[in-house]
């Protein structure tokens, strides 16, 4: 299978072409950038530009893009009015989060890649049909936006009761949207299962956000390495492999002071998913 890196592994970090020359070197061939203020500042035309010097002079490939989840540099700490959300149901803050994602999209005009990463609401999130509307209102605009960029717009299953694989699944045969799911297996792990999650989004699966935790909290642990995991990974591949290449194994990693070295673990992790039986 293809390989990709998130550069939410180096999200505290500013993104810059010494952090992506490092991924290259460690021989992956592509990434997708997380849209952090702290990491990847999606108004800042000067850092976009000097990344797109990058990538136009090597052969590191952007797959994807996360969208943003916060206005500030701090994770949404700064208070509730930072959070980015496409379920808002007051018209005037939900147009603002999607001018927001906009604004992010607009960074396939100088570096080309073709998904869009997209959580519908928040982590803990719980169902409301008003906000499934706003979000078929919002991702409405989003797409049509998206592909006159040549980006598509992936829904990516996350822990809350807005995002499982059954209520994604459900929400594209509702609204009919032609858009894809970004398979995330820890998110997967923490609510019907990778196996259940997998059969459910199986036939839209377009990317993916590989990563571990125990079942019961959203870590982003090092499969294979990290303590805590327990996500079976033969058995995930096992799910996997059939695919063949229509979407990447695309490690979505927390950095952790255990691994000083990250991107040799992330190569060693490759490894191992690929030999697992």
């Amino acid at each position: 299978m293809n390989h990709a890196l998130s550069t939410h592994i180096i999200a505290e970090h500013r993104l810059t072409m010494v952090w992506l020359e490092r991924i290259w070197q460690a021989g992956i061939p592509a990434v997708e950038i997380f849209c952090a203020k702290q990491h990847l500042d999606w108004t800042d035309q000067a850092q976009i530009g000097e990344l797109g010097h990058f990538f136009r002079d090597t052969g590191l490939k952007v797959h994807s893009l996360h969208s943003p989840l916060y206005t500030d540099d701090v994770w949404g700490r700064s208070g509730p009015h930072s959070v980015i959300t496409i379920t808002e149901l007051e018209k005037p803050k939900r147009v603002q989060a999607v001018d927001q994602i906009k604004r992010a999209i607009e960074f396939a005009e100088t570096i080309p890649f073709r998904y869009l990463i997209q959580h519908i609401g928040v982590a803990g999130e719980e169902y409301d049909d008003r906000k499934v509307e706003a979000a078929f209102t919002a991702l409405e605009e989003l797409s049509t936006f998206a592909r006159n960029r040549g980006v598509e717009v992936l829904l990516e299953n996350i822990p809350n009761a807005l995002s499982s694989a059954e209520r994604l699944t459900a929400f594209l045969d509702e609204t009919h949207l032609d858009l894809g799911f970004c398979f995330d297996t820890g998110h997967a792990h923490l609510k019907e299962g990778v196996e259940a999650a997998f059969a459910l989004m199986k036939d839209r699966i377009r990317s993916t956000h590989v990563h571990d935790n125990d079942g019961a909290t959203d870590r982003h642990l090092f499969p294979f390495f990290a303590p805590g995991g327990a996500i079976d990974w033969e058995k995930t591949m096992s799910l996997f492999r059939p695919c063949g290449d229509r979407f990447p194994l695309l490690l979505e990693l927390k950095q952790a002071a255990e691994f000083p070295h990250p991107l040799e673990t992330v190569t060693q992790i490759f490894q191992k998913l690929e030999s697992a039986a």
